[in-house]
């Protein structure tokens, strides 16, 4: 599987051409025009740091490749990033990801599974009458298709 490469940013003003520079200021990424600033993303922001340099090179002030260059992240990275800039604008970036819907947990497993649930088992009991992964139905409970039932703590 292939990993993301992430952006390396020095803590000196590193000059992205000869308008644009950015520095590394206590955990913050400032990028400049001349000695203005432009904008601010945390460090470990990947999203705001896509959506400012494609915003960067939508504008005109950078090239592709001298955003490549100056973060060290592949050209094809930036390519992608500037794409979804431009069909999706700035919510490209910022909105959730739709998660797969998952395959094993049919509408009638999902209702097997809940009445063992609404009868105390817990998951992983669930998971070995049914032959699922506990982790399937922890993850259901999580995202709310399945629930536990609440237990009565006596006092």
């Amino acid at each position: 599987m292939l990993k993301a490469q992430l952006p390396l940013f020095p803590p000196v003003l590193t000059h992205i051409n000869n308008q644009i520079s950015f520095q590394k200021k206590e955990g913050r990424i400032y990028y400049f025009h001349g000695i203005l600033p432009l904008f601010s993303h945390d460090e470990k922001d990947i999203k705001s740091f896509r959506y400012i340099t494609s915003q960067l090179i939508t504008s005109g002030n950078v090239k592709q490749i001298e955003i490549a260059e100056a973060f060290g992240v592949s050209y094809i990275s930036v390519k992608r990033s500037v794409k979804r800039l431009r069909e999706d604008g700035g919510e490209g970036f910022f909105k959730q990801s739709n998660p797969r819907s998952p395959h094993v947990l049919t509408s009638e497993v999902v209702k097997k599974v809940q009445r063992y649930l609404d009868r105390g088992a817990n998951p992983a009991e669930v998971a070995q009458k049914v032959k699922l992964k506990a982790n399937t139905i922890r993850k259901a409970i999580q995202s709310g298709r399945l629930h536990k039932k609440k237990q009565i703590r006596e006092s």
